[in-house]
C-alpha cells in the first residue's frame, strides 16, 4: 500500500458504518491515516472506529444537518487539530416509486442526503483549507447513475447527476488554491445500501444477474471501491482534479445495441409492461 500523501493525516469519512464507508475509513487507516468516521448510525460508527487499525473516532451525523456537519468537523479537530482528506461517501437510494407517484417529501428526502449532504462537507472542507492555510484532497461517491439515466430510482439518479456538478464546480474553486476534488462512480457492489430492497427488480436479489452483463461479468467490492477513492485522496493523484472515476467493471463503455452489449439477448416489453400497467395503457 503506502500510497503518497496519506501517512499521519486526518481522513473524514461519511457514512461510514457500513459498506463504501465502512470499506474507506479501513483502507485509510491502513495507509497510516487518523480517521474521523461520521454515520447517522452511531452504533456502526463505533463498530468501524473500534475495528480500524490505527486512530479513529466515531461521530453520529446527519449529513444533511448544517449543525450535524459542524459538529463533526469540531470532535476531527479537537481530536487531531485538522483534517486533510474528506470522502464525502453517506448516502441513500429512496424508493422504487414510478416517477408519477413520486411524493416532493421523498424527492426531497433523497436529494437532502445525497446532494445537500455532498454541498455541506465540501462547504466544510474548504474551510477547514481556508482556517488551516493548506491545500486538501476532496472525494465524494457519485454512481455509474450519474452517468446514465433509468426510469427507476428518479430521485437517486437526478442526486447523483447533481453531485457531477458539484464536483466540477468544486474543482474549479479549489484548483488555485491546491483543493483537488474528484469522486468515484461504483457500479453494481452488493451492500446495505441495496440489500433494503430485497426484492425488488433492481434492488438485492438480481444485482449478480445484473453485474454478470458487465465487461467484467461480476459484481465489484467494497474493498475496490475504496482503492480508487483512496487513490484519488493521495498524492499518488496529484495532477487529477474535477474527474469522475468509473469503477464499475466497465458497465459505463457499453454500447447496448450491439450484440455484445447485450441487444436481443433481453426482453424490452417485460421492462415496458410495468410501465404499461402503471400508466394504465391497455396492450
Amino acid at each position: 500500500m503506502n500510497s503518497r500523501g496519506l501517512r499521519g493525516r486526518t481522513a473524514v469519512v461519511t457514512g461510514a458504518g457500513s459498506g463504501l464507508g465502512r470499506a474507506s475509513a479501513h483502507r485509510l487507516s491502513e495507509e497510516g491515516a487518523a480517521v474521523v468516521v461520521v454515520d447517522i448510525d452511531s452504533d456502526a460508527a463505533e463498530r468501524t472506529a473500534t475495528e480500524v487499525q490505527g486512530p479513529a473516532i466515531a461521530v453520529q451525523a446527519d449529513v444533511s444537518s448544517e449543525s450535524d456537519v459542524a459538529r463533526y468537523m469540531a470532535a476531527a479537530l479537537d481530536r487531531f487539530g485538522g483534517v486533510d482528506l474528506h470522502h464525502l461517501n453517506a448516502g441513500i437510494f429512496g424508493d422504487f416509486t414510478q416517477l408519477p407517484d413520486l411524493s416532493a417529501d421523498e424527492f426531497d428526502r433523497v436529494m437532502g442526503v445525497n446532494v445537500r449532504g455532498s454541498f455541506l462537507g465540501i462547504r466544510a472542507a474548504f474551510r477547514e483549507f481556508r482556517r488551516a492555510g493548506a491545500p486538501g484532497s476532496i472525494v465524494l461517491t457519485a454512481s455509474i447513475a450519474s452517468l446514465k439515466g433509468s426510469a427507476d430510482l428518479f430521485a437517486y439518479h437526478v442526486s447523483k447527476h447533481a453531485v457531477v456538478g458539484l464536483v466540477h464546480s468544486a474543482a474549479m474553486y479549489g484548483g488555485p488554491l491546491g483543493v483537488r476534488v474528484n469522486a468515484v462512480a461504483p457500479g453494481i457492489v452488493p451492500t446495505e445500501l441495496f440489500r433494503a430492497a430485497p426484492s425488488v427488480a433492481g434492488g438485492k436479489n438480481d444485482m449478480e444477474l445484473r453485474a454478470s452483463t458487465t465487461p467484467l461479468r461480476r459484481a465489484g467490492t467494497p474493498e475496490e471501491i475504496a482503492a480508487v477513492s483512496t487513490f484519488l485522496l493521495s498524492d499518488e493523484s496529484a495532477y487529477v482534479t474535477g474527474q469522475v472515476y468509473a469503477a464499475d467493471g466497465g458497465a459505463s463503455i457499453v454500447n447496448t445495441v450491439r450484440p455484445s452489449g447485450g441487444a436481443g439477448a433481453w426482453d424490452a416489453a417485460a421492462v415496458d409492461r410495468a410501465i404499461y400497467a402503471d400508466a394504465g395503457v391497455q396492450q
